[in-house]
């Protein structure tokens, strides 16, 4: 096979998984302006002049889902605890790389554990300890989320602060910074592509999360998106399925905008993360 040949075979290859991926959405898409007797008899095909309902769906499912609170206390989760997240690891992981001692050691594979052990182990008891805790509330979800979260966040900000150059830190000392100061003046301007990186990755995962939610909140005052869509099912299984599919639209469009918006940061942070001094 001739090297002009290979680019071209990768193009379409990459293309066929590009379109594998986009399927599924695009079909949520397609039935979401359909009536719920013609998604379920046929799923595959484009609206036609009598399956096509316009946005009623949507106005169903923001109705029947009360879509505004529950897209407000989405907000307000995911933003707070992705804020709390990339606070508290990217200072963590500083203080690791930099501290380099039994107890930095100790404290980074217990954030590493973090990563191994399955949520099923410990999602009834932390469901009673958030209840004894009195969690059951947005603000209360952060620190469930910061603790959940922060494994994978540690692992990758460790891997960028070993890039850093520490003459950067030491300078900034002798110009009178102190450890405060030499953090956000300092590292995490450097540290910008990793925080973009795990700032996707936290937001999306927080943004569709519905276990957690599920097990913590009070969901006689508190839902979230994911939670929300289940109260479209009926009794006896029975499922309003044009409704699901507007609100799942509704819930997709604001990560799709982050993440179209933010791809680029992935791209430097990936590269940034591969070339360390």
């Amino acid at each position: 096979m001739t090297d002009t040949k290979r680019p071209a075979l990768w193009t379409v290859l990459f293309t066929l998984i590009a379109i594998a991926y986009l399927f599924p959405i695009v079909l949520v898409v397609i039935n979401s302006f359909k009536g719920k007797v013609y998604i379920s008899d046929t799923p595959f095909s484009l609206p036609t002049s009598e399956s096509f309902v316009g946005i009623q769906n949507y106005i169903d499912g923001i109705a029947k889902t009360n879509f505004l609170a529950a897209f407000g206390w989405s907000l307000v989760i995911t933003i707070g605890s992705a804020f709390w997240i990339l606070l508290c690891t990217s200072m963590a992981a500083w203080w690791i790389v930099r501290a380099n001692n039994v107890y930095a050691k100790v404290l980074y594979f217990a954030f590493l554990l973090n990563l191994v052990v399955p949520f099923q182990m410990v999602m009834f008891t932390l469901s009673w300890f958030t209840d004894y805790l009195g969690l059951g509330n947005p603000i209360g979800l952060w620190l469930v989320y910061l603790g959940f979260g922060a494994g994978l966040a540690v692992f990758i900000f460790t891997g960028f602060v070993k890039s850093i150059p520490l003459e950067l830190e030491e300078a900034a000392t002798i110009d009178g910074c102190g450890t405060v100061r030499t953090f956000f003046q300092v590292v995490l301007p450097v540290l910008k592509p990793a925080v973009m990186t795990v700032a996707i990755l936290e937001i999306m995962w927080l943004w569709n999360d519905y276990l957690l939610p599920y097990l913590t909140l009070d969901l006689k005052k508190y839902k979230t998106i994911p939670v929300a869509v289940q109260y479209l099912k009926g009794g006896y299984g029975a499922v309003d399925i044009g409704a699901m599919m507007g609100v799942l639209v509704l819930a997709m469009i604001p990560v799709v905008i982050f993440y179209i918006t933010s791809q680029r940061h992935i791209i430097q942070g990936v590269i940034a993360g591969a070339v360390k001094g």
